[in-house]
């Protein structure tokens, strides 16, 4: 079973880390990543870039239309994802526990089945 580990980023609670704290978490995702691709669940992963510099188009009328930043005004913003491929739901579960961002006070990640994937 395929499942997308979806990690969300609030800029608010990340800039109240210290650097050692910011430090960690990213080393914990190398770490997280050797594990996976080691025991062969890693499918693959993505960081996104801060919303500010993206992008939104839609088509209305047959004229697409593009406006700047994300389309939802929130706090928090989808940051990346690892997508696995486990045995089951619960193992998915592990992993997602595993993940730095699941440490952080107001921060966690999110863990959805991937119903298709090319």
């Amino acid at each position: 079973m395929k499942f997308l580990l979806i990690m969300h980023m609030n800029p608010r609670l990340w800039d109240g880390l210290t650097e050692q704290q910011r430090e960690e978490v990213m080393a914990g995702h190398g770490e997280f990543m050797e594990a996976i691709t080691k025991s062969g669940e890693m499918v693959g992963t993505a960081a996104l870039a801060d919303p500010a510099q993206s992008a939104v188009v839609t088509v209305r009328g047959g004229i697409p239309v593009v406006t700047d930043g994300p389309f939802l005004e929130t706090k928090e913003f989808f940051g990346g994802y690892y997508m696995v491929e486990v045995e089951n739901r619960e193992r998915a579960l592990e992993l997602a526990a595993l993940i730095p961002d699941a440490g952080v006070e107001g921060m966690g990640v999110e863990v959805r089945p991937v119903v298709f994937a090319q």
